[in-house]
């Protein structure tokens, strides 16, 4: 396995302003969303054509050299981390949306495509994309799809897998294939469900076809003031229990309701413990009924005061605190660590409370943003790299929080992936056999453990590939890998 002699390879295969070898320039591809892991990739690919990554690919496979994808490099689970000695493929520059067709409610995509772009191109038709992570506005389709990313309005509408129909792929062999199409069902075995979610462990999303949702008739949107997350998450139980299903219901704690207000000045009500954005969209007249029982079951519920969008300049208003939340940590904290898991519903008061005791037993502060409708929790781990021991407290904390959702019957990711962060906690989800169960699948696709290797799995499993880093003791410093 030779760096060099493969990028000797791709010189031969692409323009020179296609490869990247130069370490300054390296270091731009280090990281993606989550920048407490680093690592300076042996070299960058920059394909232009699904055939392109399809030569890329092979050229690793002939080396023997492991290739990680990464599109936009917002995600938040180091699973587009580089490898030191391996390729990083960036297919940024496949971004041509190839057709939306109001008439099938699809649209066809490279996967650079930017998300938001793709509702763009699809209202003039009456039609939009429905999955809006919060990044939308820079993130790209292939790491929706790699990530099955889900958004504000995945109660509702679902996450990726459930809009994707279809997608060409280069296989870890380096063929372009095809699983699915525009069609809702395909018959067999469903690898296009196995393939969406899969975080570049099954290959490379180089197309793909997308369903359409048609643009609501109304939407009608308001923004809840409450004294603490307690009386807030009562009222977002007490709304789906009602036989409401929301568009979307978001809530912020005080911590990252001052963090949003220091960034965007979103004007939310002053001394509010929690806010809910609830929103519904869909025929005016359900909208209607059901608009007045969610204003009532917020006051019922301890809302102190309600505010209902007017126009969709204040419901923009309303979303811009919230979309800018991560980003917005950044007014209060010099570093944090973005964690993403999932309870029950009804379990948020008990895991908001036991959230608060770890954080203050370990001296570290903690914002929480939560996608409350399905229980997505996105706690923000507050820390200062400069004051010695504080990056451990908050690893220890962001820990903490993964094993109290499992706990309580929930999950270690709702939709940022497991890659490089969490591999450790699968086996607190799954048991050997399990894993091992899931291994069958990524051999079958990738006996040779080039693909991504390392991520999502905690150990070297049947396929013999290379393990993964960590949270704590870095086995890694001889591959290159800086922990910050």
């Amino acid at each position: 396995m030779s760096i060099n002699a493969l990028a000797a390879t791709m010189r031969s295969l692409f323009a020179k302003d296609q490869i990247i070898t130069d370490r300054a320039q390296l270091r731009t591809y280090e990281c993606d969303g989550l920048a407490l892991y680093r690592v300076v990739p042996g070299i960058v690919v920059l394909p232009r054509t699904a055939e392109e990554c399809a030569a890329a690919v092979r050229a690793c496979v002939e080396h023997g050299v492991p290739f990680v994808a990464r599109g936009s490099g917002t995600g938040l689970s180091g699973g587009a981390l580089p490898h030191a000695d391996g390729a990083l493929i960036v297919t940024s520059q496949l971004r041509a949306i190839r057709e939306v067709a109001p008439q099938d409610e699809r649209a066809v995509l490279e996967p650079g495509v930017i998300n938001q772009q793709v509702s763009k191109a699809s209202v003039p038709h009456g039609y939009y994309y429905a999955p809006d992570p919060s990044s939308q506005q820079i993130c790209s389709i292939g790491g929706n799809v790699a990530e099955n990313s889900g958004g504000a309005h995945c109660l509702k509408y679902g996450f990726t897998a459930n809009h994707v129909t279809g997608v060409q792929i280069v296989t870890p062999d380096g063929d372009l294939v095809r699983l699915g199409g525009r069609a809702p069902d395909a018959p067999g075995y469903d690898l296009l469900g196995a393939f969406v979610g899969s975080e570049g462990t099954l290959g490379i999303a180089t197309e793909v076809t997308v369903r359409l949702v048609r643009l609501p008739e109304t939407v009608s949107t308001l923004l809840a003031a409450f004294a603490g997350p307690d009386q807030a998450g009562a009222a977002t139980s007490a709304i789906i229990a009602a036989g409401v299903v929301p568009a979307a219901v978001e809530m912020m704690d005080a911590l990252a309701i001052e963090a949003a207000e220091a960034a965007v000045h979103c004007g939310y009500p002053g001394g509010a413990g929690a806010v809910l954005i609830v929103e519904l969209d869909g025929p005016a007249a359900e909208v209607d009924a059901q608009f007045g029982a969610v204003e009532e079951l917020c006051r019922a519920h301890g809302a102190f005061e309600i505010r209902i969008a007017a126009d969709d300049a204040e419901r923009a208003l309303f979303w811009k605190g919230r979309k800018s939340a991560f980003a917005a940590v950044g007014r209060i904290s010099p570093d944090y660590i973005v964690q993403d898991g999932v309870i029950p519903r009804t379990a948020l008061p008990q895991v908001l409370h036991r959230i608060g005791e770890i954080a203050r037993e370990h001296g570290v502060r903690v914002a929480n943003v939560f996608h409350a409708g399905d229980g997505n929790l996105h706690p923000l781990v507050l820390f200062d790299e400069a004051v010695p021991g504080q990056a451990e407290r908050a690893e220890t904390v962001s820990g903490r929080i993964l094993e109290i959702c499992v706990e309580h019957g929930g999950s270690i990711t709702g939709e940022h992936g497991v890659g490089m962060d969490k591999a450790r906690f699968m086996p607190r989800m799954y048991s050997e056999a399990d894993l091992d169960t899931m291994q069958l699948l990524r051999c079958a696709f990738d006996p040779r453990g080039l693909a991504n290797p390392g991520k999502v799995f905690p150990t070297p499993r049947l396929c013999g590939e290379v393990p993964g880093r960590h949270r704590g003791p870095n086995p890694w410093h001889e591959r290159g890998v800086e922990v910050f």
